[in-house]
């Protein structure tokens, strides 16, 4: 069975933020965490972004999301919910 992480993703971005967002969730992609990210509305200040990952990797995903927001500066940008 598969578990959701969602991700609260504030949308007035400015660019360099808007960049690395982006290079986030390609990363998600790209180290084969999930293979589709689900964008909907959640208010009028943020997005929630949606994906599922193996139980087994849920873990890692999380640590791994933790540690790109702290090294990129993203925490009033990203939240994991």
């Amino acid at each position: 069975m598969q578990k959701a992480i969602q991700l609260k993703v504030r949308k007035d971005l400015d660019p360099r933020q808007h960049l690395t967002v982006i290079k986030l969730k390609g990363s998600l992609i790209s180290k084969r965490f999930t293979e589709i990210i689900h964008i909907s509305d959640h208010d009028e200040e943020f997005h929630i972004n949606t994906f599922e990952t193996d139980p087994e990797s849920r873990n890692d995903v999380q640590q791994y999301i933790a540690a790109f927001i702290n090294s990129e500066n993203l925490s009033d940008t990203v939240t994991i919910k």
